[in-house]
């Protein structure tokens, strides 16, 4: 009897753990630009690789209609680069769920190289 009931919470515990495992879909690896405008240069020490972003649909920017803004913890750090916001914009506009975090920090002259990060869309 003992086994069978350590048996079951070994299996409920397993079902709980696996239904908090999302899987996602990477959909595109970028650095952020704009790093040396906004805010990443004074949260530079607070942010980890892994840390999560916000991605903001700007579809009023003045000088990009594919505008998405990249955000830490509510402060603006830049944007989505041009050349590869096409795509997350229109799912952004379609309403597709997306999330983002942080890959690499890198210490370097080159702000496009300080930060990379990744965009997912969770498969529900």
């Amino acid at each position: 009897m003992r086994v069978f009931a350590l048996l079951s919470l070994w299996l409920v515990a397993g079902y709980v753990f696996a239904t908090e495992i999302t899987a996602q879909i990477l959909v595109q690896s970028s650095p952020l630009a704009g790093f040396q405008y906004y805010a990443g240069k004074a949260l530079w020490d607070e942010m980890r690789e892994g840390d999560t972003l916000a991605l903001v649909r700007e579809p009023d920017n003045a000088y990009d209609a594919h505008a998405v803004r990249v955000e830490w913890h509510g402060a603006k750090l830049g944007y989505v680069p041009r050349r590869d916001n096409a795509a997350v914009a229109r799912m952004l506009d379609n309403g597709t769920a997306m999330n983002a975090r942080i890959t690499r920090l890198t210490k370097s002259r080159n702000p496009w190289q300080r930060i990379l990060f990744d965009v997912y869309v969770p498969l529900q």
